[in-house]
């Protein structure tokens, strides 16, 4: 079997806005008619987060649009989404977030051997003077590389 995956959205803007410290795979719980939603590539990542409820972790303001042939059993579009992850992993990532300024973002949705997957990142916010430094290192690059051609 391949290790094929068909990713489904990212979350490009977690890259700007964030510091992205270690990954995660996690898989995710769905009903039948949000993974038909999925398939069809309707998924919005913004403004999503991963935080615990008790000792589980799950995945607030990811918005899966109802799937358009559903009928009464289709699902609330915002639902929180539980993930799955080893409980090793939970422990790891519980103490990691106790620190202070780290958070959980959802980087990736993808399917991986046909199930539904999450890629979700320990995270810490930039400040804006990071964000400025950072737009200014890369337009210096895109100059180097102009001159050099």
């Amino acid at each position: 079997m391949s290790d094929a995956r068909k990713i489904i959205a990212r979350n490009r803007k977690a890259f700007h806005l964030y510091e992205i410290f270690d990954r995660y795979e996690a898989g995710l719980c769905l009903k039948g008619t949000e993974v038909k939603s999925l398939r069809d590539g309707k998924v919005s990542l913004d403004g999503a987060f991963a935080h615990f409820r008790g000792n589980e972790l799950y995945l607030f303001n990811l918005d899966i649009p109802p799937y358009m042939h559903g009928n009464i059993h289709n699902h609330d579009p915002k639902r929180p989404r539980k993930l799955l992850l080893r409980r090793r992993e939970l422990r790891k990532l519980r103490v990691r977030v106790l620190e202070r300024g780290f958070t959980l973002v959802p980087l990736s949705i993808y399917f991986k051997r046909g199930w539904a997957k999450v890629e979700i990142a320990l995270a810490r916010g930039r400040s804006r003077a990071d964000k400025k430094d950072r737009i200014k290192e890369r337009e210096a690059r895109r100059e180097i590389r102009r001159f050099v051609r």
